[in-house]
C-alpha cells in the first residue's frame, strides 16, 4: 500500500518536469503556413542584391551573440554620419521608424504615436527593445536612415506581442534622430 501512493508522487513529478521541459512552442502548427511564408520571404531577402550586383542587405551579427542576426541596408551615405555619436547598450535613443509584416502591411510607427517627444520621435533605453533592434541601432550614428530585416527569434519570437503574430520576421525603417541619453541615465 505505501508503495502506491510514492508512486503516484513520483508519476505526478515526472509529468512536471516533462511539462517543464517542453518548448513552449504551442504555435508551431498552428501558425505553420505564416512562418514557412515569413522565413521564404527572409531566405529571399537575403539573397537580394542591389543594381551593381553586391548584396543589398549587410548582414550584422552582434559580437555578443552569434546566434543573432539582422539585415541592414543603409539609405544615407553613411560616412556623412560617420563622427556621429552611436548609442551604446545603455543609452536612450530617438527614433523614427515604420514596422512592418513580410508583406509590407504596416502594424506599428511613431508617426500614428499620440506620445511624442516631438515631430514623430519615439524615446526608448536600448535594452528596452527587441534585440534586433538593439543590434542595429548600435551600428548606427545619428542621422542614419536603415531598413532593417529582423528574424523573428530577435523579434518577438515564437509567442508574438500585440497584433505581431508569432515568429513574425519584421522589416523596420528606422531613423536614428538622437541620443539625448549617450550613456547611463544618473
Amino acid at each position: 500500500m505505501r508503495k502506491l501512493p510514492l508512486f503516484l508522487i513520483l508519476g505526478i513529478v515526472l509529468a512536471a518536469i516533462a511539462s517543464a521541459c517542453h518548448n513552449g512552442d504551442d504555435n508551431w502548427d498552428d501558425y505553420a503556413d505564416w512562418r514557412n511564408t515569413n522565413n521564404s520571404w527572409l531566405d529571399e531577402q537575403q539573397k537580394r542584391t542591389d543594381t551593381d550586383g553586391s548584396p543589398y542587405y549587410t548582414k550584422i551579427v552582434p559580437g555578443y551573440d552569434k546566434g543573432q542576426y539582422v539585415l541592414a541596408h543603409w539609405f544615407n551615405n553613411r560616412s556623412a554620419t560617420q563622427g556621429n555619436l552611436k548609442p551604446y547598450w545603455t543609452s536612450t535613443v530617438d527614433v523614427k521608424y515604420i514596422g512592418r509584416f513580410y508583406n509590407d502591411a504596416a502594424f506599428d510607427s511613431s508617426y500614428l504615436m499620440k506620445e511624442s517627444y516631438g515631430d514623430s520621435l519615439y524615446r526608448t533605453d536600448l535594452s528596452k527593445v527587441i534585440s534586433g533592434w538593439g543590434i542595429v541601432l548600435q551600428e548606427m550614428h545619428v542621422g542614419d536612415s536603415v531598413e532593417v530585416l529582423i528574424p523573428y527569434q530577435s523579434a518577438y519570437g515564437a509567442i508574438g506581442y500585440g497584433s505581431v503574430p508569432p515568429y513574425s520576421n519584421l522589416k523596420f525603417n528606422i531613423k536614428l534622430v538622437d541620443i539625448p541619453y549617450w550613456e547611463t541615465k544618473q
